[in-house]
């Protein structure tokens, strides 16, 4: 479900999808995805609001897709015969990761 959340780094109020909850003692903080600017952030419990019904149907600006037919890769060592390759992985490691957002910013 879609809620309006306020972003105190964005200074704004922007639509959002709530993904986690995390209790404090006298406060709850709400890890939200922004639909509108594809970040994560996490927001305080008296900064969400319902929205009305137009800013809820306008279109996102921004969506939550995946790369078509790439399969991750990840360096193979063999140390026995000291050499190094490149080859299909499980899951991708945390520096292709951080690589590939270096290169979409």
């Amino acid at each position: 479900q879609v809620c309006v959340v306020f972003s105190e780094e964005l200074q704004c109020w922007c639509r959002a999808v709530i993904q986690s909850v995390q209790h404090h003692r006298d406060r709850h903080q709400l890890g939200c995805f922004l639909v509108d600017y594809a970040k994560y952030s996490f927001v305080e419990s008296e900064n969400i609001r319902v929205p009305v019904e137009v800013f809820e149907n306008l279109p996102y600006r921004a969506k939550k897709c995946s790369l078509y037919c790439t399969k991750p890769l990840t360096l193979h060592l063999d140390f026995c015969e000291d050499t190094a390759k490149i080859g299909p992985a499980k899951k991708w490691d945390t520096a292709a990761i951080q690589h590939f957002r270096n290169l979409l910013k």
